[in-house]
């Protein structure tokens, strides 16, 4: 079991997970919006490599399946509350993907208690997820009045269709939770 945990693209999920509450740190006690928006693109870099690592060294696990959607989807609720609270992030985009990680994330927690098991991470998602990770630091930047003429239209473009990506998965997601329950001995 513990082979399962201690991998090296775990341990750069778990770094991940460690580099969350400093970006709190950073954008909120010290009011640092541009050094908030490096560790957000950072933090998303790292989200390739893992399972990048994990292919290459043949170290996929259950765990390191589960652990790093969880980095994921903690790092961007966490650029998305906090820039919220910042004012940094609009809250069209801010609440309309906070409401979509809640409604998977429900979906999900339900789908498992019922002993239907996890849902798989579609293709879809992760384009999204890779567009978010673009288009939220894009934001930040633009607050930062760092190249604002730059990052401001790539923000809305890429989070309009970040948006749009994740809904429509978490639509797929939702007929998958069905099907599941619908098979499953405890439904």
């Amino acid at each position: 079991m513990f082979d399962q945990i201690w991998t090296v693209p775990n341990a750069v999920s778990f770094v991940r997970l460690a580099a969350i509450p400093y970006f709190w740190f950073v954008l909120l006690a010290q009011d640092r919006v541009g050094l908030a928006a490096l560790l957000i693109f950072l933090i998303g870099t790292t989200d390739w490599i893992d399972g990048w690592l994990a292919r290459r060294l043949g170290q996929e696990s259950e765990f390191g399946a589960m652990l790093d959607p969880l980095a994921d989807r903690l790092m961007i609720g966490s650029a998305l509350v906090a820039g919220l609270i910042a004012g940094v992030v609009p809250v069209v985009i801010g609440v309309g993907l906070l409401l979509r990680e809640v409604a998977v994330a429900v979906g999900a927690a339900y789908l498992a208690a019922r002993g239907g098991g996890t849902l798989e991470v579609r293709y879809l998602g992760k384009t999204a997820t890779f567009l978010l990770y673009g288009a939220i630091p894009s934001f930040y930047l633009h607050a930062a009045d760092i190249v604002a003429w730059a990052f401001a239209p790539a923000a809305w473009i890429a989070g309009a269709l970040g948006l749009f990506l994740y809904w429509w998965v978490a639509v797929d997601y939702a007929r998958d939770i069905r099907r599941a329950l619908q098979s499953s001995p405890l439904a």
